[in-house]
Parts: C-alpha cells; sequence; structure tokens
C-alpha cells in the first residue's frame, strides 16, 4: 500500500497545491490527518495538498510522482475498484 503526490503545481485561492492519492481510502485519511489537512480539501478519491502540507508528506513516506504517474495510478485504482465490484469513483 502507499501514498503519493504529484509534482503539479496549480494555484487555488491563496495556495499553490499539488493532488495526494492513496492506493486505499483509510492510507488516505490516515496521512492526511497526520499532515494536518482539513477534510474540506478531499476531492473523493484524492486531496488537494498545499505546498508546505507535500513537504510533510513526503517526510511521512508519501512517494513523489509525475502528473503523468499520478493519472495512470488514479486509473489502475479505479479499474480495482471497478472489479471489486464497487462503482467508478
Amino acid at each position: 500500500m502507499a501514498v503519493y503526490v504529484d509534482d503539479m503545481r496549480a494555484s487555488v485561492g491563496r495556495h499553490i497545491v499539488c493532488h495526494m492519492l492513496a492506493d486505499t481510502p483509510a492510507e488516505l485519511v490516515a496521512i492526511a490527518a497526520a499532515i494536518g489537512l482539513s477534510p474540506g480539501w478531499r476531492h473523493d478519491d484524492h486531496y488537494d495538498v498545499p505546498m508546505p502540507q507535500r513537504s510533510l508528506a513526503v517526510a511521512a513516506g508519501a512517494i513523489e510522482v509525475t502528473q503523468r504517474e499520478m493519472v495512470r495510478i488514479r486509473r489502475r485504482l479505479r479499474g480495482q475498484h471497478e472489479a471489486a465490484g464497487g462503482p467508478a469513483r
């Protein structure tokens, strides 16, 4: 199981953010809480992560990936979820 942060840099309000995704929802919620993210930053299967928290996520074990790699990971996870009988996320 793993948590991933991409190299995206997008302006959201006064923040510059990237995306954080995990192999399981439990892992995603756990690392988000550990690095102090507000539940409001969650968007279904990922979090928007301000740059200061991105560094904390990496220090906590998140794997740095490119935006393209993040898209592939997200597709893989959606496929696994669908194969297990769940709805697409």
